[in-house]
């Protein structure tokens, strides 16, 4: 697949050299070089069996028991209350709670011996949703993203995967950003080194209700806490972005503003700050797109859906959200994480099977369902990478918290947890790595945040010799493991 990235060797050419020497000459600012370093590079096949990748994130942590890696053998205090059931692949297994997944295992694969060093919410997603195992060294954990953070996934992903159509942001996340309840934005989700310029561009669909509130609203709605419920109910609303022209302007007039704004920007010159001026640039230029597109405006307005495609998703937040990225990945958007559940949704304590088997394993396995099934008809599954995973894993022992909950639970795990995937050459009825009789640590073949994003690196076709730059032009290598072996 020959196919032309916005990213480089990590070494200074030449040619890069003399490039940058002639900005000056040419009275152009640092925010066009990378146009022009990306119009001297050669077209080559790196191999990608994807267009697209849809990173679908558990804040709070699921249960590799309850879910991918049930352990019925276990000790009490350690096995579970659900079985599992047989899948439509010989030996695989999975939740009873999860029946439509297991009728359509060809197409899935999960790596049981996923493992990183914390058991910590804030510093999980960050390892998780960088593809790190250890935090940059200005990291300090307090839920304040900061320019000295590692990019994002979703940041290298945008960085050097060129728009596809419509001049779309590369890099996409719904249905909100993930807000922790005290308030603090949980870092690991921006652009970093790489510069705000390179943040993903954030759908905010799901407004930041009460905090103690989680589930797939409306549907599925439970209170954080049993003996501690909100005082208010969960009134959220899930809305898509207005995009809709103002009053008499018609696509026309835009394209004269466009215009207008060009010879603007023409006259501007040296009154911006270079850095400012690229991503007013960027996000000018994406919502201009955002705006004259029906397919994108369409993408958007999932709650409008017919009947039947809501009845396959599912009228919630987790059945909305999937239904917008695969609208998106049809219209050409390169990579769409998917948050199913801020405030740490997924964070089981307590009450963890009633939770799990009436609030969050079943939208999630009927939106999952319905999204394997529309990427497969329109014959899309081959080129889209779908990734499912959380900040960790949970204990192995179960746990009760009395004060907050009348049933068990299970803490923070770090140490193991199970990531699934579909679609992008995966080979279906897959099962990587194993976990140990209680499903504790990794029995064989571990596997890192830095393997699952080569992972999702390789499948999109980038180089495994290539890098990002940050906003001083020092190359990063992009690469910091291995693709995980037998997937694709």
């Amino acid at each position: 697949m020959n196919r032309s990235h916005r990213c480089t060797h990590p070494s200074v050419t030449r040619r890069t050299a003399v490039q940058a020497g002639a900005l000056g000459l040419l009275g152009l600012g640092m925010n066009h070089l990378e146009a022009l370093r990306a119009a001297t590079l050669p077209l080559g096949s790196a191999g990608g069996t994807a267009k697209s990748c849809i990173y679908i994130f558990l804040s709070g942590g699921l249960a590799q028991h309850e879910s991918f890696d049930l352990k019925p053998d276990a000790p009490d205090g350690i096995r579970g209350e659900f079985r599992p059931i047989a899948t439509g692949t010989p030996g695989v297994e999975v939740c009873e709670h999860l029946p439509g997944l297991a009728l359509r295992s060809r197409r899935w694969a999960v790596v049981r011996s996923l493992t990183h060093p914390t058991n910590d919410h804030t510093l999980g997603h960050y390892l998780m949703l960088t593809g790190r195992s250890k935090a940059d060294p200005g990291f300090r954990g307090d839920r304040q993203p900061r320019p000295s953070d590692w990019p994002s996934i979703a940041s290298v992903v945008g960085g050097v995967v060129p728009s596809r159509a419509h001049n779309l942001p590369p890099a996409v996340v719904l249905p909100e950003r993930l807000v922790h309840w005290s308030g603090g934005a949980i870092p690991g989700a921006y652009g970093g080194q790489m510069g705000a310029h390179r943040d993903p561009f954030f759908i905010e669909a799901s407004p930041y209700g009460n905090p103690f509130w989680r589930g797939a609203y409306p549907e599925y709605t439970f209170p954080n806490e049993a003996k501690k419920p909100p005082e208010g109910r969960d009134d959220r609303v899930y809305q898509a972005p207005n995009l809709t022209l103002s009053p008499g302007m018609t696509l026309g007039r835009l394209n004269h503003r466009t215009e207008l704004l060009r010879e603007l920007d023409h006259q501007r010159g040296a009154l911006e700050d270079a850095a400012t001026s690229a991503r007013f640039d960027r996000h000018r230029q994406s919502a201009i797109s955002l705006l004259a597109s029906t397919e994108v405006r369409r993408a958007f307005d999932v709650t409008r859906a017919d009947d039947k495609t809501q009845d396959r998703y599912g009228r919630n937040s987790f059945g909305w959200s999937l239904l917008m990225a695969f609208r998106l990945v049809e219209a050409g958007v390169s990579l769409v994480q998917v948050n199913l559940g801020n405030n740490e949704t997924w964070d089981t304590h307590g009450d963890i099977f009633p939770r799990l088997k009436d609030k969050l394993l079943p939208p999630t396995d009927r939106a999952l369902c319905a999204l394997l099934d529309d990427l497969e008809s329109l014959g899309l599954l081959d080129s889209t990478l779908i990734l499912m995973g959380s900040e960790f894993g949970r204990t192995p022992k179960l746990s009760t918290l009395a004060a907050s909950y009348p049933g068990p639970g299970r803490d923070h795990w770090g140490a193991l947890q199970s990531l699934w995937l579909a679609g992008g050459g995966v080979r279906g009825g897959t099962v990587i790595g194993s976990s140990d009789k209680i499903g504790a640590y990794p029995a064989s073949n571990p596997q890192t945040p830095e393997n699952m994003a080569a992972t999702i690196y390789q499948a999109l076709g980038i180089p495994s010799t290539a890098a990002w730059h940050d906003e001083l032009e020092r190359p990063h290598q992009i690469y910091q493991g291995l693709p995980i072996p037998g997937l694709i």
